[in-house]
């Protein structure tokens, strides 16, 4: 029986450890939270999932919130500096698109339940700040290390990788809030992105917490504009009162759903940044052994259009199947290489879309979100490729193909 061993006990690790599990592979995963640190901590992201990736989560028999969980049914898109003149105003129910209602489950939920089934199925948790020592132990004692989470040492194991990666310092200041209160959108619950050009953005979406039902709120500043105004902030109500602030400031036609705010918890709230990052995939440890990154170790991105929970779903299904398809074969560096290639073709879909969104516009962008306003088979073909950035490759980012794609959508309304 194959052994691998997995650093990191998030959604990517924890996701490919039980499916390894399920298919008869001992499996190690190394942890330096228990689930009860993980519950009790403080918020660590949105985790908003689009379709794909929770009906990944379904295959791997993981979905347990489908009942609980409040779903986002479709996305909604905003542009402007005042309310009633916008210079994009879109949106799109998923089931017009044949794709699952977005889920967002907390993780300080949801890590701890999928750690006491990866026990339950005999895994093994093992719980410790893992250095470059233990790395070279797992990888003499295991068939297979993969590292799905880093910090110190390990991070560095993985160069950063100058060719894919297109940004090298944060381009938004970021701010989490989980919140109760929130008055429920008119038609169908989204998630509603509002776009401040040069000042920032709002993206909110409904999710389920400790405390039951609730909203999430992320506000994106430029760094060095208005809404970059965060590190004064010393308490949690202050951070919800300087949420509830900018939104009636800078997106006044979300601000009628804030009037009785309340946080979900004194942890619900996160502020910071990300240098948006993409990490070559192999590892190699002093003795010389290999060890394969996955995930946020190997592509690393802003919150924007929230690919990064999305992102380790698919790492953890690419890998998952590679795994199997290797049957008893080595894991040499020409396989993990190619394993690792099979990800950033997605992965690298991924952080083109969400660097197109916070990288100044291109003329392509703006041309493209714009005239959804009067096309809504555009918004539907869009709205598929925050599932699957895949799909907007390469008529969202080159203008002779977005033209071809806007006189064929034409013809078809025409006809």
């Amino acid at each position: 029986m194959r052994t691998i061993t997995i650093i990191g006990a998030g959604q990517a690790g924890l996701q490919l450890g039980i499916g390894l599990l399920k298919n008869g592979y001992t499996v190690n995963i190394v942890s330096n939270r228990t689930a009860e640190d993980i519950a009790k901590g403080r918020v660590p992201s949105s985790q908003s999932m689009y379709g794909m990736a929770i009906d990944i989560e379904r295959d791997f028999g993981l979905s347990f919130w489908d009942d609980e969980c409040p779903a986002a049914n479709g996305l909604y898109v905003r542009v402007g500096f005042e309310a009633d003149a916008f210079m994009v105003d879109w949106k799109v129910n998923w089931k017009d698109v044949n794709l699952t209602p977005v889920q967002a489950v907390d993780q300080r939920i949801k890590m701890p339940r999928w750690m006491a089934e990866f026990e339950a199925l005999g895994g093994h948790l093992i719980y410790q700040e893992a250095g470059i020592e233990d790395l070279e132990f797992y990888a003499d004692s295991s068939d297979l290390v993969i590292v799905a989470s880093g910090k110190g040492d390990i991070n560095k194991l993985f160069p950063r990788d100058d060719e894919r990666s297109e940004i090298d310092r944060p381009q938004r200041k970021i701010a989490l809030t989980y919140v109760h209160g929130m008055l429920p959108e008119t038609d169908h619950s989204s998630i509603n992105i509002s776009i401040r050009p040069g000042i920032g953005e709002y993206i909110n979406f409904p999710g389920l917490t400790h405390s039951g039902p609730c909203d999430i709120i992320n506000l994106e500043g430029v760094p060095g504009g208005p809404m970059d105004c965060w590190d004064d902030v010393k308490t949690p109500q202050e951070h919800l009162q300087r949420a509830v602030d900018l939104i009636h400031e800078f997106f006044p036609w979300e601000a009628y759903r804030c009037k009785n705010l309340t946080l979900t918890d004194d942890l619900g709230i996160l502020a910071g940044s990300v240098t948006p990052t993409v990490r070559k995939a192999i590892g190699v440890l002093p003795s010389g052994r290999t060890v394969l990154g996955m995930a946020d170790v190997l592509a690393l991105n802003d919150p924007m259009t929230g690919q990064g929970s999305n992102n380790a779903s698919k790492c953890a299904h690419v890998y998952l199947a590679a795994i199997i398809k290797h049957q008893d074969r080595a894991f040499d560096d020409e396989w993990k290489h190619d394993t690792s290639e099979q990800f950033w073709s997605y992965a690298g879909s991924a952080a083109k879309l969400v660097n197109s969104f916070i990288l100044p516009p291109t003329d392509n962008l703006l041309r493209v979100v714009t005239a959804g306003n009067d096309n809504q088979a555009l918004v539907e073909t869009l709205a598929k490729g925050f599932d699957d950035p895949r799909t907007l490759a390469p008529w969202f980012y080159d203008a002779d193909k977005t033209e071809k794609l806007l006189k064929s959508l034409a013809l078809a309304k025409a006809s």
